[in-house]
């Protein structure tokens, strides 16, 4: 596969929840190797979106290519990463930092040999142990590994939940609004830990409500109210007279996802 392909191309797709539309009309392309911020309203569709990306949601019409291939293909091969807004945890629940960050393992685990699976977790596989402590390095949460998860503040956890991705060594990085209730020292510490990973060349997408970020680091901005309001740097996307169209949304789109000049 060659960077070429794109990191994600969307072609006339529709997604609904039980007959709604979220999303009407997406047709995109997204070039590896560069950090992507998508920014709308609330109930836009951008968390859809990831959904589709992922797999968990399937399109109701039109066409989903990850690196070329099926969403569940590339998600099966772990080209992708994915760091929930919310993560379906309990939080209470007895599990160390350490541990945590190694679920994000697990579905590579399933492709080693089946002797390695029945052995105790440290005589393992070395290279899951490795990438899960080069994880925690990244986010400075290595001093924390072995701390209950439950014991963290917010800011923290966030931190050890993007640790869990990093974990995963995708090639696609999804993130529903990473820097969400977080402190400033964690929100400039995720910031960091992702222009880090897009220049070693791993592909950033970040669904997010935070315009100065989106405007420093992101190299390209998708504006998203249900259809694709626009797409560009985040000079022009981020203008004032592109953010008003976007709070329109669906009426000022153009037809079949097209990009918008500001």
């Amino acid at each position: 596969m060659t960077d070429s392909v794109p990191a994600l191309e969307a072609r006339r797709l529709w997604a609904a929840y039980h007959q709604q539309p979220v999303l009407e009309d997406i047709s995109l392309s997204l070039p590896q190797g560069q950090w992507t911020a998508i920014v709308g309203p609330n109930g836009a569709g951008k968390s859809s979106l990831l959904n589709l990306m992922i797999g968990s949601l399937a399109p109701l019409r039109g066409e989903l290519k990850i690196l070329g291939q099926s969403a569940a293909s590339q998600r099966r091969a772990g080209s992708i990463a994915y760091m929930a807004q919310q993560e379906r945890m309990e939080w209470d629940f007895p599990i160390s930092v350490r541990d945590t960050v190694l679920t994000g393992r697990y579905g590579l685990m399933r492709h080693d040999s089946l002797w390695q699976r029945l052995l105790p977790r440290q005589w393992a596989n070395p290279s899951h142990r490795q990438a899960v402590e080069a994880a925690l390095e990244a986010v400075d949460m290595a001093d924390h590994a072995a701390r209950p998860i439950g014991e963290l503040s917010g800011g923290q956890k966030k931190r050890v939940m993007l640790a869990r991705a990093l974990a995963q060594q995708a090639r696609i990085l999804l993130l529903d609004e990473p820097l969400a209730g977080v402190d400033p020292p964690s929100e400039t510490l995720i910031l960091n830990t992702l222009e880090r990973e897009r220049s070693i060349g791993r592909t950033i997408i970040m669904v997010t409500h935070d315009m100065p970020s989106a405007r420093l680091y992101a190299d390209n901005v998708l504006l998203i109210n249900r259809t694709l309001v626009g797409m560009g740097t985040p000079d022009e996307m981020l203008s004032d007279a592109m953010l008003a169209r976007l709070a329109v949304g669906a009426r000022e789109a153009l037809p079949g996802g097209e990009r918008v000049a500001a």
